[in-house]
């Protein structure tokens, strides 16, 4: 993805990750934040609601690893022409059914210059990310979800 932090908008990131990832532009997610903190909307579609008639807990987890990705994207993105991000591990829970949009919103729990150092001194830095998923109606929390990420250096084979 060759995207520069010049160009860190709602609009570019939307459009790098459909580019990269086409599951993002199927399920209709966008970025909706970019800042301090990063914030992605999927909307309730009748293609990916659940029988409950809300966005779908699979499209809700797609959204939260994008959410993941996004974050780690406006942190460490310049490191990308060396190393890939990788997913270790997940972990979600829901607090509230939603029949609305959903709103995700993510933080890390380490410093982005940690993760820089950690992997120019040829290490593979790991951390979380935690996601807070809510209703767009009414703001009520509805879930929450952390990712294991992972920036590795690319195999020589």
């Amino acid at each position: 993805m060759d995207i520069t932090s010049a160009e860190l908008t709602p609009a570019s990131l939307t459009a790098a990750m459909r580019a990269t990832t086409p599951l993002i532009d199927t399920l209709s997610i966008e970025v909706v934040e970019v800042g301090e903190r990063v914030r992605l909307r999927i909307p309730n579609e009748v293609q990916t609601r659940n029988h409950m008639g809300g966005p779908h807990a699979g499209a809700i987890f797609t959204l939260g690893e994008s959410t993941a990705a996004c974050l780690m994207l406006t942190k460490v993105g310049h490191l990308l022409d060396r190393g890939k991000p990788l997913a270790v591990s997940a972990n979600v829970s829901w607090s509230k059914l939603a029949r609305c949009a959903v709103i995700s919103e993510a933080t890390m729990d380490i410093d982005a210059a940690q993760i820089e150092r950690e992997f120019l001194d040829g290490g593979r830095p790991e951390w979380t990310t935690t996601i807070l998923f809510t209703r767009e109606d009414d703001g009520a929390p509805c879930g929450e979800m952390s990712v294991v990420l992972t920036l590795v250096h690319p195999r020589v084979d």
